[in-house]
């Protein structure tokens, strides 16, 4: 059995994006910094439709605004290094950015930009964006839950969130088997 095509074969995958720290800037909107030491980028794909295989980006950057009294000035901003994707499987991770996935060569970054943010109740909000994957933009919906804020050790603001969405690889071009 050739693990990496049997592996790559699934046609839906979990984009999960988890942020814990960021850098405030004074403004009457407050902008962060994600802070990529504290933050992750996760993904999970169904493998054979009975287990699940779990990776990640290691290389992406962003910033977002929080207007805490009005979501509808807040906003999201990413930008994912396709070739830094690591599922702890070279061969794996090397078919994913070939031509048959990513095709980082031509397309070297993926891309969230949220168009709007609503809250949903308590903690929770949707954040509604185009997400680029493979050169092909898509309206999703993350599921998010903002996990708190705090003051580190040297005095500077940090929060956390969590955003979690699921996406179809088929609807980004990647029709591989």
């Amino acid at each position: 059995m050739n693990f990496v095509k049997s592996t790559l074969a699934i046609a839906v995958i979990a984009f999960s994006f988890l942020a814990l720290s960021f850098s405030h800037s004074q403004a009457e909107v407050a902008e962060y910094t994600i802070d990529p030491d504290h933050s992750a980028v996760i993904f999970k794909v169904k493998h054979l439709a009975i287990s699940t295989v779990t990776g990640r980006f290691d290389l992406f950057e962003g910033s977002y605004k929080l207007d805490t009294d009005n979501l509808a000035n807040s906003s999201v901003d990413t930008t994912i290094v396709a070739s830094s994707i690591n599922t702890n499987e070279k061969d794996r991770d090397d078919h994913l950015k070939s031509d048959d996935f990513l095709d980082v060569e031509k397309y070297p970054n993926i891309t969230f930009k949220s168009k709007e943010i609503k809250k949903v109740d308590g903690s929770d909000f949707q954040i509604v964006g185009d997400l680029t994957i493979h050169g092909v933009t898509k309206e999703v919906t993350l599921d998010a839950v903002y996990e708190g804020y705090a003051k580190d050790p040297r005095g500077n603001e940090r929060t956390a969130f969590v955003a979690n969405g699921k996406i179809n690889r088929k609807d980004f071009g990647m029709t591989w088997n």
